[in-house]
This record gives C-alpha cells, sequence and structure tokens, in this order.
C-alpha cells in the first residue's frame, strides 16, 4: 500500500522554514497543523483540518505500519507524523529526493519544477493567503481553497512518484528510507556541558584569529591577495568559468559555491578569513556550536541530510548543520563529534572504508600491481615513497611515507606540481615545485595505466558531447552515453549542455551547465566523479546491508554509523565489518577494506 501525505501548516514572516531550519521550526511553540491530505493508493484523496487530537484521530485510521508513504521533501512531513503524531511507518518515499537524483544539475528539484518537466499539472498559490493565519483564522470557503490547494500538492506527488520509480532500484529507495528516518526518528543524544565549554573556547580563539586577520584589510577585499592567504594556507582558491568572458576566473564572490564552501572548512584559520571578507562576525564552529547547544536543549538530534546531494551521489549536510563536515584538525578538532552520544544503554559504531578512492581508482584503470598491493594489506604508502627517494621501503622516514601517502590519495586525478606543493603545504610539508614535479612524474610513470584512464575519461567526454556512447573503465562498470555516465545503481552522472569552448589560453576545453553555473569537465576530473559516484555505490549498497540489523544514524562520506545495544557490541562490530568488506556483484575484484569502532560517544568510535 502507498499512502501520499502532505501537512499544512502555520507561519508568518517571522516563523518560517526560510527564517528557520525544519527542527526547529517544528518543535517550536508556535507550530500548528492547519490540515493534512492524505492519498492511499488511486483513491481520492481526502483533505482533514481539526485540533491536534482530532486531527490525531483522523490520521490513526491509516495503515502507516505496512505501508509505503510519500511526500514531497518527505523530512518535514515525516518528522511531523512522527514527531507530533507518534506515528512511524514502514518505509518512506521522497520525490524530492528522487527528482535531485534524477535531475539534479538540470532543474530545481522543487514539486512545482518536476510537475512542470513532466506534464503533471501546476502547483497552485494559495498557500500565499495562509500568511500570519491560525487554523481558527480561517473562514470555510477559505479552508476549503487551502484544502483543494493541498490535496492538489498530494496529487500531483503521487503522479510524480509514478513518473520517478520506475528509474530506481530498490536499494536506493531503502537508502531513501534510511535517510528520511535519521531525521524523523532521531536516537542521537548531545552532550549539553561540552557543548557549553566548546562555545567559550571558540569564541575566544575566533575574536583572536579575526583581529589577526582584520589587520590588513587590503588583502582581504583584494582578489588575488586572497588568493594567496589562502594558499599559504595550503588551501587551492576556487575559480570558476566566467559567463560573460568565458575564460577562467576565480570564485570569490558572496554567491560562489565554492568561495561560500570555505566557510565551512575543517581549519579555523580559513574559515576565520573566510568570514571577515564576507563580513561575518561569526565562524561556522561557533555557529554550529551554538545550533547544536539550542538542538540539545530541545530533544534528541536529529540527523538532516539530502539524499543525492553532490553530483557523484554522496549525501550532503542541510538544515544548517553540515554533519559531513565535523572538524577532524585544528585545535577543537574532535570537540563536536564527542559531544554526540549513543543513547542510554548503546553504542555508536563507526565504520569507515579505508582508500576506497583509491582502491577504487587502482582497480577501474586494471592498475593490478597497485590492486594487488591493497589486496594484500601491503604498505601503499611505503612503496610509493620508495618509488620517489628511490630508497628501500624499510629505510622510508614517517614523513617521507606521509609525502607518499599524499601521492597516492591525491594524485589519482591529474593532480599538477604546483597544487600538489600547495596541498602538502596545508599539512605542514614544505616541498618545491621541482620536488613536487619529480613526485607527480614518479607516480604517473609508476601506475601508468592511471593516466590512460584520464584519457578514457577524455575521450568520454567527447563522446557524450557528440551523444555517443563509449565503455570506461577496467570490464565497464560505468558506461559513458547519450545521457551520461551510468553507474550500477542504474542512476547517471548527468552533463547538461555539455560542450567545447575557447579558454583564456587559447586552449580549447569542456563544460557543462548546472543551476549553480558553468563548470570545467576534463578527463582526470571525469574519473574522480566516476571513482566517487562508485565509492559511494559500494556505500550505498553495505549501507542497506547494515541496516537489516542496526539503526544506521549517520553517513558521513566514505562512512557508515549505526548504533547497537552495549551487549551485544562487539557481535554488531564483527557484523558492521563483514558488510563493510562485502564487495557487490558488479564490482568483483575490488580489494574493499575498513576501519570500525565503536563508543558513547561519536568521536571515541
Amino acid at each position: 500500500m502507498i499512502i501520499t501525505i502532505d501537512f499544512e501548516t502555520y507561519y508568518d514572516k517571522d516563523f518560517s522554514l526560510s527564517k528557520l531550519t525544519t527542527e526547529e521550526y517544528i518543535r517550536d511553540d508556535r507550530f500548528e497543523v492547519i490540515g493534512v491530505a492524505v492519498k492511499v493508493d488511486d483513491n481520492e484523496t481526502e483533505w482533514f483540518s481539526g485540533t491536534h487530537e482530532e486531527t490525531k484521530s483522523f490520521l490513526d485510521e491509516f495503515n502507516w505500519g505496512s505501508s509505503f508513504v510519500v511526500a514531497h521533501n518527505a523530512m518535514f512531513d515525516a518528522a511531523i507524523l512522527t514527531w507530533n503524531f507518534g506515528i512511524f511507518p514502514m518505509a518512506w518515499l521522497d520525490t524530492l529526493s528522487m527528482g535531485r537524483a534524477l535531475h539534479g544539475l538540470e532543474i530545481s528539484s522543487a514539486l512545482a519544477s518536476l510537475a512542470k518537466y513532466y506534464e503533471l499539472g501546476e502547483k497552485g498559490d494559495e498557500v500565499v493567503n495562509a500568511l500570519g493565519k491560525r487554523r481558527v483564522d480561517f473562514d470555510p470557503h477559505g479552508l476549503y481553497l487551502y484544502g483543494n490547494y493541498c490535496r492538489n500538492d498530494v496529487e500531483l506527488t503521487y503522479a510524480l512518484l509514478k513518473k520517478l520509480i520506475q528509474k530506481f532500484q530498490k536499494p536506493e529507495l531503502k537508502l531513501i528510507d534510511i535517510t528520511i528516518k535519521m531525521f524523523s526518528e532521531p536516537v542521537l543524544q548531545l552532550d549539553l556541558p561540552l557543548l557549553e565549554t566548546h562555545l567559550g573556547e571558540v569564541k575566544d580563539r575566533k575574536e583572536k584569529l579575526l583581529q589577526s586577520v582584520q589587520q590588513d584589510r587590503e588583502s582581504l577585499m583584494s582578489n588575488q591577495k586572497f588568493a594567496e592567504l589562502l594558499k599559504n594556507l595550503g588551501v587551492e582558491p576556487p575559480t570558476k568559468i566566467s559567463p560573460t568572458t568565458g575564460k577562467e576566473t576565480l570564485a570569490m564572490a558572496k554567491s560562489d559555491e565554492e568561495f561560500k564552501a570555505l566557510a565551512e572548512h575543517s581549519d579555523e584559520r580559513v574559515q576565520a578569513l573566510v568570514a571577515a571578507r564576507l563580513g561575518n562576525k561569526s565562524t561556522l564552529e561557533e555557529t554550529r556550536t551554538e545550533r547544536f547547544i539550542a538542538i540539545a536543549k530541545r530533544g534528541s538530534m536529529p540527523v538532516p541530510l539530502q539524499y543525492y546531494a553532490a553530483h557523484t551521489g554522496r549525501w550532503g549536510g542541510t538544515d544548517k548543520i553540515n554533519l559531513q563536515n565535523l572538524p577532524s584538525r585544528g585545535a577543537n578538532a574532535g570537540k563536536l563529534k564527542r559531544s554526540i552520544m549513543a543513547p542510554k544503554g548503546f553504542v555508536i559504531i563507526d565504520s569507515d572504508s579505508a582508500q576506497i578512492e583509491a582502491r577504487v581508482l587502482a582497480w577501474l584503470a586494471g592498475q593490478n600491481d597497485l590492486t594487488e598491493a591493497f589486496r594484500n594489506g601491503d604498505d601503499v604508502y611505503k612503496i610509493m615513497a620508495s618509488a620517489i627517494y628511490s630508497k628501500a621501503s624499510a629505510e622510508i622516514t614517517e614523513e617521507e611515507r606521509f609525502v607518499g601517502k599524499t601521492t597516492i590519495l591525491g594524485s589519482g586525478y591529474g593532480m599538477g606540481a604546483k597544487k600538489f606543493q600547495t596541498q602538502l603545504k596545508s599539512f605542514n610539508v614544505q616541498i618545491s615545485e621541482q620536488e613536487a614535479s619529480h613526485i607527480i612524474g614518479v607516480y604517473r610513470r609508476t601506475y601508468s595505466l592511471i593516466p590512460e584512464l584520464w584519457n578514457q575519461g577524455q575521450a568520454a567526454i567527447e563522446a557524450m558531447a557528440f551523444n555517443q556512447a563509449v565503455p570506461y573503465g577496467n570490464d565497464c562498470v560505468a558506461v559513458s552515453g547519450v545521457d551520461g555516465i551510468l553507474m550500477p545503481n542504474g542512476l547517471y552522472q548527468r552533463y547538461p549542455k555539455l560542450r567545447k569552448v575557447t579558454n583564456e589560453e587559447g586552449k580549447e576545453e569542456f563544460v557543462y551547465d548546472s543551476r549553480k553555473g558553468v563548470n570545467k569537465i576534463y578527463g582526470g576530473k571525469l574519473t574522480e566523479n566516476i571513482c566517487q559516484g562508485l565509492a559511494r555505490c559500494v556505500i550505498g549498497e553495505q549501507m542497506v546491508m547494515i541496516a537489516k540489523r542496526y539503526k544506521v544514524v549517520l553517513t558521513v562520506h566514505d562512512a557508515v554509523a549505526c548504533i547497537a545495544p552495549k551487549a551485544e557490541k562487539n557481535e554488531a562490530k564483527a557484523y558492521v565489518e563483514e558488510c563493510m568488506r562485502w564487495v557487490p556483484e558488479w564490482a568483483q575484484g575490488l580489494p574493499l577494506n575498513c576501519k570500525v569502532g565503536y563508543g558513547e560517544n561519536y568521536g571515541s568510535t
């Protein structure tokens, strides 16, 4: 059975989802359900408006526990259904998430946009007349019109589901359900005293950082000088294709996505630089800690994640607490992580797929020596360092091994010498550009099939641009075609309006459009996208396996966290390890490994 649902709720100019996070809005004392529309399978949609108790009685008439429940932006409707009415459906489907996976770069995933794209009808605008109105403020005719608006949304959502669901494999639908329930069925707790202490430390540190960077206002506001400040901190300045000149330029405007992303950098010094340039008085670490404190005072911590947020299919943070980017370096590393606690009687089991991108890259390129080294548990970082420094592995120092590690993990997608030098500098390792060039050269000669994979990537781009299809990589697990790159989960990495342009140096290059602007694409970058996408497919299937026995509470890039009773923590750890080492049928020969730990808080795993 499929139940489609949509809630209409009170909002005003100061109390709305544009002003508050979803969690803040629903848990606020001002929150009120005006009405709800429900559709069971193909039956007529019912609209109901009444008191909280009356609405609860209405909702209790439906068989939620054995139904798939669909909504557009299900994170919102699921939270209301569960938090306010104590109803727990069997599984959730979300047409917003599905639309993002299919059309994320091409069109908005809003219901109105998707309904128009699929020619399903038009979304109404009666909601604008509800501004500032409580349920009792509606006259009968106004409530009737609002009910029709809500019913129409439900009809559009159900019609959209029938269009979208045909393109999804069952594991991906399960992942949508897992993602929604991370938010709507929260179990994680927050350590309020730890957070309050941390906030004081962050504020003191922030003031010193901001004072230090504010002294040179000219450098803050000059694009070139600011770029140098970033480079000095080991950060490659973001760039974009100018829509006016068609040439590459620095992306330093407030509206530039890559620049805004630097505000969430794990290094507080970078956060402070970006905050100062934007005129902000707070860094991300401060505002996020304040949000954690506010959530802790309201209850358990819902985990807000966007399914298929990235071009590669990875999850993304939302609701103004990006749990994908908790600090792991610097003075405050781990504080926010340690504040996230398992519920009483449970532990958090955190599993991280070890070097999965590097492993996927070697396997996909058919670089069998590197693949076998991973499979055998050899120290591939020492092997790389040995080639770089022409020394026996036994003679490699820790610093040299670190250079080997950075080379293996960072040079697989065509990185040049200057960028590699900058990357090492961010880890406080200083080398000359000449030495960086030598290291990059050694990597490409040692693992020559990887650069050949970049060439295959370039050929795939050419094929897509001219509506042709070519295989890509070892055993052709990804296929380039007119719709983009077909991944093993049945979804595509799309490159809308892929075309060739001439850059400022007079060289031809390929670019494609997204809602965020024009993006450059080349063989190495496509290889990176595909490797990340394949890694995400692996992690997704493993997550589904874990969820069969334990509640998944978080995923961060290539890691999955779940909870298990303390009494069976060792058994659970062993099961999660088994899942994270499982290789999907389409990836046979891929040498996977993982690191798994457990603890009473997320930082101790």
